[in-house]
């Protein structure tokens, strides 16, 4: 077993999941600091000094943080159109790739053209 863990984690794959997990969780710290300190505020001046964190209600002795899963919404959001973009972007550039390569490649097979052709008939014509 201790084998094929070793092999697992030696795998490529497996080191790209690591750094995108990495940079993931940095990333989430960002969003989470951007939506308390900058989103939640401004909001609060547009809905009179609301604070979404303090709102709640209790049922017996559980209490139920409704503003909590609004800034857990807020953040999912930001973070899901952040993702979108980046896949956006880069379906794009593999688009645009793709076809400066068939471009390239049909330039590559393409044969000479009727008039080259013509030209070099031609000329074969006229030294005889």
């Amino acid at each position: 077993m201790l084998q094929e863990f070793k092999a697992f984690i030696a795998r490529g794959n497996a080191m790209d999941m690591a750094v995108g997990i990495i940079i993931g969780a940095a990333f989430t710290a960002i969003v989470t600091s951007l939506v308390d300190d900058l989103v939640n505020p401004l909001i609060g001046i547009f809905v009179g000094g609301l604070d979404f964190s303090a709102i709640s209600f209790g049922l017996g002795e559980a209490q139920f943080m409704i503003g909590n899963f609004i800034n857990a919404v807020i953040k999912f959001l930001i973070i899901a159109f952040v993702v979108f973009m980046m896949v956006r972007t880069l379906n794009k550039l593999s688009k645009l790739n793709q076809k400066k390569e068939e471009a390239a490649a049909v330039e590559e097979t393409a044969g000479p053209t009727t008039e080259q052709l013509l030209i070099e008939i031609r000329d074969a014509l006229q030294k005889r």
